[in-house]
This record gives C-alpha cells, structure tokens and sequence, in this order.
C-alpha cells in the first residue's frame, strides 16, 4: 500500500511551490505573516514601555515642541496615516515629512530653534535620504532626539552618530526580502503607534487588531483575486483621516507590484469630487476604505453613492467593517470591529490593498517579489545623489 503524497504547504491559500516557481513567495509570506508580527512587535515595544516614555517624553509633552514623522516611500507613509492621530494626542505638534522633502529643502522643515523628536522609518535602513536627514537634524537643530524604527540591526540608519538616539529594533522577519513593503510597513506603524502612546494603551485592542488582520488574510485572498482578475486599466483608492495615507500607501503598493502596468490614483472621499474624479472610466476599479467615525462614515458613503449612481466606474468597492447597503455584493468586510477606532483599522485594510496587489501583479504574468525586470526602481533606492548644505 503506497503513502498518499503530502499536501504542499500553502501560503495565501497557493501551494508554496506554485509561489516560489512565480516569484511570489516572500511576497506572500511576508503578507501573510503580518498578524504574528503584530503580536510580537506589540510584546516588544511593551517591554521597552518605560525606556521609551522617559526618552520621548520630554519632547513629546511640550506644546512648543515637535515630532517629525520620516521615511521615503512606503516609510514615508507610515507618518502620513499616523501623524493626524498622534497630533490630537501629544502637547507637541505632529508633522509626517518624507526625507526626500527634508533632505532638497531642510531649512523649509527643520527649526534650529525648536525641540524636535524626529521619528525615522527605514525597512533597510539604508536609504541615503534616511541617513542624510538624520544628519541633517543633528546639524540644524539645537535640541534634537532621534526615535530610529527600523527592521534591520546592520543597516546605517542606526549608526548615524547623534547626541540622543533610541532604536526600536523590530523582529527579523520583518526585515522584508521582498521589493515591495509589507510586514515592514505594518510593524513599523505598530511599533510607532504603540511607543508614542501612552504606555500599554494597546494592551487591550492589539488582540483584535490581529485576530482581525487574520481574518481578513482568510476572508479577502478569494475577491481580491477575482478583481484581479478582472484587468482594470485604472484603480483609485479613496480615504478620510487617517486612511488618506492609507490610501497613498495602497496606490503604491500596487504600482509597484505591476511594475506602473496599472494607473493609480489616491484621495479623500470629499476631495475626490475636485477634479480628481477625472480619472475615471468604464476600465476603474475604485476601492473606499470607509470610516468608523459617524460622522467622517457618513461623507463617506455619500461618495461612495454618488460614484455607483454616476455608472462611470466598473465597480465601487468599499472596505468596511459593517454592511454599508443591503446585499451589497461590492464590498469586503473586516468582522467584529465596527465600534473599533479608525486607527486599529489601519492593519486589515492595508492587507485588503496588498492582496489585490499581489494578486494584481501575478494575474499581470509579473513576479510580484520582484516585478521591475528592467532594473530601473530597487528595493533599497540606489542613484541618489547627496549634496552639501549650503551656508
């Protein structure tokens, strides 16, 4: 009697030898591995709790200060979904700057005069904008702290010298190999969330924010591959708050895991209606990432009306946490967090954007772990050239 052959091991629901023979399978991985990142980016940054309040803190808690938010790239909008929130809940004002902005015009963003907390994001940590803004701060700012989150121990980010420095060290996993960021990116913004917050405020809600980035993992793999499937020539990603960034994030993602095969678009609900809404034709995919706030949820779905009523786009897909119309077949929910604050949403959604990337770039004949053949974007960005400040 012969043995029944194994099951291969599946990662986002494909055989892993399927993945690996697409050059797919870091992508996939790192997708999939992002609620146990969570967890354990959380558990780290608990244990550091103290060490961190006492090294943000003094900046942190004075109005005439700031934190500056700072990455390039998918880095960069770690800051812009962030910064909003964090800017109602800390004395001092909460700015998200890339470091492509600080570093070509530094004196427009950087005040000698002003206490700064600047908050560097870096996967590599090895981006020339990334050291070179660091070094920036030292020398133009009188009292400065650098906040270093980053995903590699050996990258130059961390050895930067500076006056006050701390690193949060992320898990190695999170490190991504693959082109486009991921688990970086998610881990990242936990790991900011968390540490500028009050001590353990998350103890009580990162459960939910993993178990309902698990099931997004489960429930999402199946529509956002059949969109995919479809070959919209254009797909718009609209957001309010904090899924404004969100949505740049997302447009990102995508461009890059089709290699620019895909015309991308992002914006606010309400600021889509000015101009931007152009864009459309009868080959867009639109998707809204709708809010949990009464209010900004209303406006929302005003627009996300409007647009299906207009007939213009193919399909208008929201993603939400609770039915937005009766039998709406366009819409891909995330369970059990409908009271959840707009925030923790941050991490299921951005999974919804990553699958239809992934699935995007695959149904595209690209290899999502590395789709440019042409050599012309890297992971780690290469040809920048750094230029003296002048006096």
């Amino acid at each position: 009697m012969h043995a029944s052959p194994m099951k291969p091991v599946e990662t986002l629901g494909i055989p892993e030898p399927d993945l690996d023979a697409g050059g797919a399978l870091w992508t996939a991985r790192e997708i999939e591995q992002q609620p146990a990142m969570i967890a354990r980016t959380h558990a780290l940054v608990a244990d550091l709790a103290d060490r961190l309040a006492s090294f943000v803190g003094p900046v942190t808690g004075d109005p005439a200060a700031r934190v500056i938010l700072t990455g390039a790239g998918t880095s960069s909008y770690i800051g812009e979904c962030l910064a909003p929130l964090l800017d109602r809940q800390l004395a001092a004002r909460v700015d998200a700057v890339a470091t492509t902005d600080l570093v070509s015009a530094p004196r427009l963003y950087l005040d000698p005069a002003q206490p700064l907390l600047l908050v560097s994001f870096g996967r590599s940590g090895n981006s020339p904008e990334s050291v070179a803004a660091v070094e920036l701060a030292e020398t133009l700012v009188g009292d400065v702290r650098h906040l270093i989150v980053t995903c590699n121990a050996d990258g130059a980010l961390g050895k930067v010298a500076v006056r006050e420095t701390m690193t949060l060290l992320l898990p190695e996993e999170t490190h991504d190999v693959s082109f486009a960021m991921t688990s970086s990116f998610s881990c990242m913004m936990y790991a900011t969330l968390a540490a500028l917050s009050a001590p353990h405020v998350l103890d009580d809600r990162v459960g939910a924010i993993v178990e309902a980035a698990a099931r997004v993992l489960e429930d999402a793999g199946a529509p956002t591959q059949a969109l995919a499937l479809h070959g919209f020539e254009r797909v718009v990603y609209l957001g309010s708050g904090l899924f404004k960034g969100l949505s740049r994030e997302a447009s990102l993602k995508l461009g890059e895991l089709t290699n620019g095969g895909v015309a991308t678009a992002f914006e606010s609900p309400m600021g889509f209606r000015h101009g931007p809404k152009t864009f459309l034709n009868p080959r867009t995919l639109v998707f809204v990432f709708v809010s949990n706030d009464p209010t900004t949820r209303r406006y929302d779905l005003d627009l996300l009306e409007e647009l299906r009523n207009d007939g213009v786009a193919a399909r208008v897909v929201a993603v939400a946490t609770r039915p937005v119309a009766d039998g709406d077949r366009d819409a891909i929910l995330v369970p059990d967090m409908a009271h959840a604050p707009d925030v923790d949403l941050l991490w299921p959604y951005v999974i919804v954007a990553q699958l239809f990337a992934f699935h995007a770039s695959r149904a595209a004949g690209l290899t999502p772990d590395n789709p440019n053949r042409q050599g012309t974007v890297n992971r780690v960005v290469q040809g920048v050239r750094l230029h003296p400040l002048d006096a």
